[in-house]
């Protein structure tokens, strides 16, 4: 049985996801994936049926070739993908776009397109229309009214929501509370890519626990050169991302570190990085008798593939959620997936906790405040 997806920003991200949606068809290979089938769906059996961006070079394409068009930069691994069908539409703006990005040349930044936004209405008609069943939301990072405004449109039109930027909809108890009411199931917040810096991190930060050792001050710095980099920065937009990530880290800490003693954050756009990210990790700690040690790391990843394996089982987790006509934040896929989940738990905890949700469902519901 297909599982019919929309996405609101055909970006790098997307672009992964959906030539991952081409590559993996007919082979069996769960490399990048948490398991090739996962409760008899797999990475093939996901359709895209709709679409929303912004940029005049994506806006009246082809979903298919909408995700090669500028200013996307990511790995280019499956260039064969097929017509999907899906027209990618205007999205509405709203706080989706900075201002700092209209000083960047075109083939960096975004090109607005001269077009009618649509309304609450007309996109909730869309997905009716199209029969999504899962609403991924790929806007950039700090785009709070954006998100909210697609995340009524899944409400109204009871479709699943999969949050995978740093605005707080999963992990908010008013929202989490609207989406339970609806009958809607949502996973957030803030995809935690497959190996990438904060996963990395949190599990650095585990061990240390474990090993009995004390880590006395830490930080996590990230160069890259796609729009999610240059968007960010602007640290007015930052706020979210960075209480994400440092919460991420901070979660699984035998004691939590001052504001002083902890950085995480992204930290500068470097423009021929293109979709590469780079993270330069240090963690300062103490061994037996207070002996101090220190750690030092770098790790570089092609950024939007590292996501796209996970955004695949994602998907399929909300598809199961709605299979089973369940309602609100999906505690274990978003503990597992997201970097802000509702309920923070170990990696151990999480991968658990997943297993055990895609074999029977348990530990599927928030607790709602």
């Amino acid at each position: 049985m297909p599982i019919n997806i929309a996405i609101i920003g055909v970006g790098n991200c997307a672009s992964s996801l959906v030539q991952g949606l081409t590559h993996y068809t007919g082979r069996n290979d769960a490399t990048g994936l948490m398991h090739h089938s996962l409760a008899g769906y797999r990475p093939e059996d996901i359709r895209v049926v709709a679409a929303w961006d912004i940029d005049a070079r994506k806006v009246g394409r082809d979903v298919a070739q909408a995700i090669f068009a500028l200013p996307n930069c990511t790995a280019v691994f499956a260039p064969d993908v097929p017509d999907t069908g899906a027209v990618v539409r205007m999205g509405r703006i709203l706080d989706g776009v900075a201002e700092h990005m209209a000083d960047y040349p075109d083939a960096r930044t975004f090109v607005t397109a001269d077009a009618a936004e649509p309304s609450r209405a007309d996109v909730v008609a869309a997905l009716r229309d199209a029969g999504v069943d899962v609403l991924m939301n790929y806007l950039p990072v700090g785009s709070q009214k954006a998100t909210e405004f697609y995340a009524e449109c899944a409400l109204e039109a009871g479709v699943a929501f999969v949050n995978n930027i740093p605005v707080f909809i999963a992990s908010d108890p008013v929202w989490a509370d609207r989406f339970h009411k609806a009958g809607v199931p949502i996973i957030g917040d803030d995809i935690k890519a497959q190996l990438g810096a904060t996963i990395v991190h949190r599990v650095l930060t585990d061990l240390f626990h474990k090993r009995g050792v004390k880590l006395c001050r830490t930080y996590q710095l990230n160069t890259g050169g796609n729009t999610d980099f240059l968007n960010m920065a602007n640290h007015k937009r930052l706020e979210k991302k960075k209480i994400s990530k440092t919460e991420a880290v901070q979660s699984v800490a035998a004691e939590r570190m001052t504001d002083d003693n902890i950085h995480i954050g992204p930290s500068d756009y470097v423009a021929w990085q293109n979709d590469n990210k780079v993270c330069f990790l240090r963690m300062e700690g103490e061994l037996f008798g207070g002996v101090p040690m220190n750690l030092e790391l770098r790790l570089s990843v092609e950024d939007s593939p590292n996501s796209a394996g996970v955004a695949i089982d994602m998907i399929r987790c909300a598809a199961i959620a709605r299979d089973r006509g369940l309602a609100g934040p999906v505690i274990a896929p978003a503990a597992y997936f997201c970097k802000h989940p509702p309920e923070q738990m170990t990696d151990d905890e999480a991968y658990e906790a997943v297993e055990a949700f895609i074999a029977d469902g348990r530990a599927v519901a928030a607790p709602l405040s």
